[in-house]
């Protein structure tokens, strides 16, 4: 059981502050908008001022979390201090760097709250980055150690960023306590299925868009005998699609689900030579992390993602970087 009595700086600090700025990485995900919304509605009922800042839009897919559009992209002049969630990676804050308020995040007291520890680059004396399946797991222990109350809206979002992060509780880092908060949330009243019909009728998808997944389907390569499986989106696509739906998490999934596949790789390519990649393992294939690391990236053994800029040639990136993950792919075996 983790103490997280030892945080009790981070009680005290938000207590005597009014204006707090809660902040997501460049790449909001379920885990991250999430958190976010349940800090929002947790520190509101403390009587606090919140802003919610994410550096892009919200993606569609999000959506169904109620209060995704408080989220914005502007930085308020004024706050006593900032909460980082489900992000401890100076590199996933980039674009947030070239805002001209980043100094005033720096200067003022920083709070973060992040889940992966092999990622933590960012530091502060007011940290808390433990190993649980979801930075909403986290935030609902540390509620639960302040004393402070999670009403249903706050209670609804730790549900989704623990079912989001830990793909409906079937990771490897789904522990008994994440399963029993999900019970306590449950008798708190959440309901499981409403929850998850919202989220699925944002799943659905329009024509053009499943007419899209079935080109990305036919793109899809092998390598390594069929263990591991990759596809690149161009900037022309995102740029498409992007607003309707994600292109990697169209196929990511279904790569997985390929006979033989071990590792699947999202490729993204963009403007000014920046090449991303979207990194899932199946079981028994704990590379994810250790791929990401070697391209400045990070986050857990079966899921994580880099960011790499200036690359002269994608192509040959791209390469070098399913080289190595076969490298490292048999070292595993």
């Amino acid at each position: 059981m983790i103490n997280y009595k030892q945080y009790t700086n981070i009680k005290e600090l938000i207590e005597k502050s009014t204006n707090i700025l809660i902040i997501q990485a460049d790449n909001p995900d379920g885990d991250s908008l999430a958190s976010s919304l349940a800090l929002e509605q947790i520190l509101g009922d403390l009587g606090k001022n919140t802003y919610m800042y994410c550096s892009l839009e919200m993606p569609k897919y999000l959506r169904y979390l109620e209060g995704w559009d408080r989220v914005s992209n502007d930085i308020p002049s004024k706050f006593d201090i900032s909460i980082i969630v489900d992000c401890s990676a100076e590199s996933l804050l980039d674009n947030l760097k070239t805002n001209g308020l980043y100094k005033s995040i720096l200067k003022n007291p920083l709070v973060i709250l992040d889940h992966h520890v092999t990622e933590a680059t960012l530091s502060s004396q007011y940290s808390c980055i433990l190993q649980t399946v979801s930075t909403g797991e986290l935030i609902y222990e540390l509620s639960e150690e302040f004393g402070w109350n999670s009403n249903i809206i706050a209670n609804r979002m730790i549900l989704s960023s623990i079912m989001s992060d830990s793909l409906g509780l079937t990771t490897e880092s789904t522990s008994a306590r994440s399963i029993e908060i999900i019970s306590e949330l449950v008798e708190k009243g959440v309901s499981i299925p409403e929850v998850e019909e919202k989220r699925r009728e944002l799943m659905k998808k329009s024509r053009k868009i499943l007419s899209y997944k079935a080109l990305l389907i036919e793109r899809i390569q092998y390598s390594e005998d069929g263990r591991l499986a990759f596809v690149h989106i161009p900037w022309s696509e995102i740029e498409e699609y992007s607003n309707d739906y994600n292109p990697s998490m169209l196929v990511i999934d279904e790569m997985r689900q390929v006979e033989g596949v071990e590792v699947v790789i999202a490729f993204k390519s963009y403007k000014q030579g920046r090449l991303t990649g979207k990194i899932r393992a199946n079981y028994g294939h704990p590379i994810a992390d250790k791929l990401a690391e070697n391209y400045n990236g990070g986050g857990h053994k079966y899921a994580s993602g880099f960011k790499i800029e200036n690359v002269d040639n994608i192509d040959a990136k791209i390469k070098e970087i399913i080289k190595y993950a076969i490298e490292i792919l048999n070292e595993n075996i």
